[in-house]
Formats: structure tokens, C-alpha cells, sequence
């Protein structure tokens, strides 16, 4: 009965970690708001967002350079256009939602480095400790 009722918490726990996508569904063109167009000698900057349970019926707005690029929802990938060198990339809350997702606090950064001619990729998760947050992300 014990062992049950261990298990039980570990599913129960681990349901709210988020999960890759096998096959991520890219941001509508609606949704894409910046760093569309092509740069020269940039680089191309890919956002992918984990499926999970936390902020699942939510969008977040993905920021390059501290300004809104997309509001992207779960199990979805945006490719943004960037010049090359380090760019800031970050998610926050998205303010263009009136419901209570647009009402929360959310801001996370990192510093990506972004090489000519070349991808960098990030990731959002959810976690069910620290929430959200963005990592460098090595997987295509």
C-alpha cells in the first residue's frame, strides 16, 4: 500500500514537468510579431515551447532583445531572424491576453549567442518547482 501511495505522488508530481514535442506545430503567422525578415550575415534564432500542465491554456510572449517577437502556446516552435552576436531572448507574460494569464508576473532571460549563418536554439519548460524558464536548447 505504501509503495502505491509513493508511486502515486511521484505521477502526481511529475505530471507538471513539461515535455518535448516529437513533432511541434509552428506559431501562426498571426502570432509571429518581429524578426521576420531576412538579416544579412544573421543567424536564425529557433523557440520551442515544452507541452505541459503548467500555463498549458496560456500563451508567453517570447522577447528578442527585450522586445515582443511572438506569443507562442504549448508544443509550438518560432523561427526568428536575428543579427549575428549575443542576443538577449527571453519569455514574460503576455500582455496582449485580457484574461487572467495576461495578469500573472513572469520575466526570465538568457544571453544566447547567435553565430552568422548558423541556428541557436532555446526552450521553454515548465517546471513544477521554478515555473517557467528558458534554456539553451542542443536538440534540432
Amino acid at each position: 500500500m505504501r509503495l502505491m501511495c509513493t508511486a502515486l505522488c511521484v505521477l502526481l508530481v511529475g505530471g507538471c514537468s513539461s515535455y518535448r514535442s516529437d513533432h511541434p506545430d509552428p506559431v501562426p503567422q498571426e502570432r509571429l510579431l518581429g524578426y521576420q525578415a531576412a538579416v544579412d550575415n544573421g543567424s536564425t534564432l529557433v523557440v520551442h515551447r515544452d507541452i505541459g500542465m503548467l500555463g498549458g491554456g496560456c500563451y508567453v510572449a517570447v522577447l528578442i532583445d527585450r522586445t515582443v517577437a511572438a506569443r507562442i502556446g504549448i508544443g509550438e516552435v518560432a523561427t526568428f531572424k536575428v543579427p549575428a552576436g549575443e542576443r538577449v531572448v527571453g519569455i514574460a507574460t503576455d500582455k496582449a491576453d485580457d484574461t487572467l494569464c495576461g495578469k500573472g508576473s513572469l520575466s526570465r532571460e538568457i544571453m544566447v549567442q547567435a553565430p552568422a549563418g548558423q541556428d541557436a536554439r532555446v526552450r521553454i519548460v515548465s517546471e513544477n518547482k521554478q515555473g517557467f524558464a528558458i534554456l539553451q536548447d542542443k536538440a534540432p
